[in-house]
C-alpha cells in the first residue's frame, strides 16, 4: 500500500471521530484570547495521541511529531482557535451552547482538520523523517492576532519551519474541492477611527454652527478618491465606513461626529502611503469646513503572500491526492487573516477548503448566523494535510 492510499484509509477510517471532535468545538465555542475550555480539549486530544506541545501565545498550543526516518526538515501548520460575537441560528444538535458566541468563521473546522491530521501522521511516524510542527492559534479574529503572540513566543524557533501551511473554509467552493492561489492571496487590513469636531446648535440656526455632519459627508466623499484617483488601478484597494454616530437630533446639530472603518490593499508600500494620504485629507478637509479631524490608523495584519514555489507544489500534491479537477485557482480576496504574519517571515501556502453542499450553490456565508458546513470536506482535508505535509517535508521550498 503506497503512503497516499495509508493515509486514504486512514482518513476514512476517523472521519466519523473527527466529525463529532468538531461538533463538540461548534458547540462550545469561545472568544478571541478566551479560548481557555477550548485549549484544555485540544489538549486532552493531543495527550491521547502521545503527541508532545507546550504553551505559547496565552491559550494557544505548539506540538511536535518527529518522522521516525532521517530527515531535518520542519513543516509547521497552523490553525486557529476562536469563534465570533454572534447568535447561531441554526437548528443543529451541534448548536453553540454559548449566548452570543458562534464558530460562524470555521476556525472549529480548522481545529477538527488538524487534529486529524495529526492523528494521521502520528500513526504514520515511520514513513517520514523530519519534524512537524501542530500551531493552535489564538486570537485570529481581532488585533493584535494571536500569530504575532505566537511569533513572540519562539512557535517559529527551534526548530525553525522551512515551510508553514494554513486553510480557511470557503462557502463559494464545493466540499471536495480547494482553492490555491499564488503570491499576493489576501489583503492588509488597518482599523480608522475618525472623530470630526465641530460646534453643535439649534438645527434652524445652521449660519451659527458648524456643522460636523456635513464636514463628514464632504469627508467621506473626498476619501473615496484615494481609492479611484490616488491608488494604481492594478492594485486592489478597498476603504470602507461601516459605523458613523453623530448623536444630533431633528433639530440638533452636534458637537462632533465619530466613524469607524477599515483600509485593506494588496501592496505593503502603498499602504503607508495611504495611510498618510488618509490623514491628509481628513485633517486638511475638517480644517477647510471650519472644523477640526482626529484620526487614528491601527495598523493591522499584512498582506498575505504564498510562496510561489510552495504554492506550486502544494498545487501539485493536491492534484495527485484529489484529481486535477478538483484543485482550483482563485482569485486575490479582500479579506484579512493573521496567518499573513507567518507568511512574512516563513515561506507559506495559504489555501482555501470547499464547504459547500455541492448540490448548491454554496453554503451560508462567513460572519453570518447560520453559518454551517458539508461535513464531508472533514475526511478530506484531514488527508489531504497529511499527504501534503509527508511529501513537502522532502521538496524544496521554492
Amino acid at each position: 500500500m503506497n503512503i497516499k492510499e495509508k493515509i486514504k484509509e486512514r482518513a476514512a477510517a476517523i472521519h466519523r471521530d473527527i466529525i463529532e471532535c468538531r461538533r463538540y468545538l461548534h458547540a462550545h465555542p469561545e472568544l478571541s484570547f478566551k479560548e481557555f475550555n477550548t485549549s484544555a480539549f485540544l489538549k486532552e486530544k493531543l495527550k491521547a495521541l502521545e503527541i508532545p506541545f507546550h504553551e505559547a501565545g496565552g491559550t494557544g498550543i505548539v506540538a511536535i511529531i518527529k518522522g521516525k526516518k532521517e530527515g531535518t526538515r520542519v513543516i509547521a501548520i497552523r490553525t486557529d482557535m476562536d469563534a465570533l460575537p454572534i447568535t447561531e441560528e441554526n437548528d443543529t444538535t451541534y448548536v453553540s451552547t454559548n449566548p452570543g458566541v458562534m464558530h460562524a468563521c470555521g476556525h472549529d473546522v480548522h481545529m477538527a482538520s488538524l487534529l486529524g491530521t495529526a492523528t494521521i501522521l502520528k500513526t504514520l511516524e515511520a514513513d517520514f523523517g523530519g519534524t512537524v510542527k501542530l500551531l493552535f492559534q489564538p486570537g485570529e479574529e481581532v488585533l493584535p492576532g494571536g500569530a504575532s503572540l505566537l511569533i513572540r513566543d519562539g512557535a517559529l524557533e527551534n526548530p525553525k519551519p522551512d515551510i508553514i501551511l494554513g486553510q480557511h473554509v470557503s462557502p463559494y467552493l464545493p466540499a471536495g474541492t480547494i482553492g490555491i492561489r499564488s503570491g499576493n492571496f489576501m489583503a492588509s487590513m488597518d482599523e480608522l477611527f475618525v472623530t470630526v469636531h465641530g460646534r453643535g446648535g439649534h438645527a434652524a440656526q445652521p449660519q451659527d454652527n458648524i456643522d460636523p455632519v456635513m464636514i463628514t459627508a464632504a469627508l467621506l466623499m473626498q476619501l473615496q478618491q484615494i481609492v479611484s484617483r490616488r491608488a494604481n488601478p492594478l492594485t486592489p484597494t478597498v476603504l470602507s465606513f461601516g459605523k458613523i454616530e453623530g448623536r444630533g437630533a431633528i433639530n440638533i446639530i452636534p458637537d462632533k461626529v465619530t466613524l469607524e472603518g477599515t483600509f485593506r490593499t494588496m501592496d505593503e508600500k502603498w499602504r503607508q502611503e495611504a495611510h498618510l494620504l488618509i490623514k491628509k485629507i481628513a485633517t486638511e478637509s475638517a480644517a477647510a469646513m471650519g472644523g477640526r479631524c482626529d484620526i487614528t490608523i491601527n495598523k493591522g495584519y499584512p498582506v498575505l503572500y504564498n510562496n510561489p514555489g510552495v504554492a506550486r507544489n502544494t498545487a501539485a500534491l493536491a492534484k495527485e491526492y484529489l484529481s486535477g479537477d478538483k484543485v482550483l485557482e482563485v482569485d486575490a480576496w479582500m479579506a484579512s487573516e493573521d496567518f499573513a504574519s507567518y507568511s512574512q517571515l516563513i515561506p507559506s501556502c495559504f489555501y482555501l477548503l470547499g464547504i459547500a453542499d455541492p448540490q448548491k450553490s454554496s453554503a451560508p456565508s462567513l460572519h453570518t448566523s447560520r453559518f454551517d458546513i458539508d461535513e464531508k470536506a472533514l475526511q478530506l482535508n484531514t488527508g489531504l494535510m497529511a499527504y501534503l505535509t509527508i511529501h513537502l517535508l522532502n521538496e524544496s521550498a521554492g
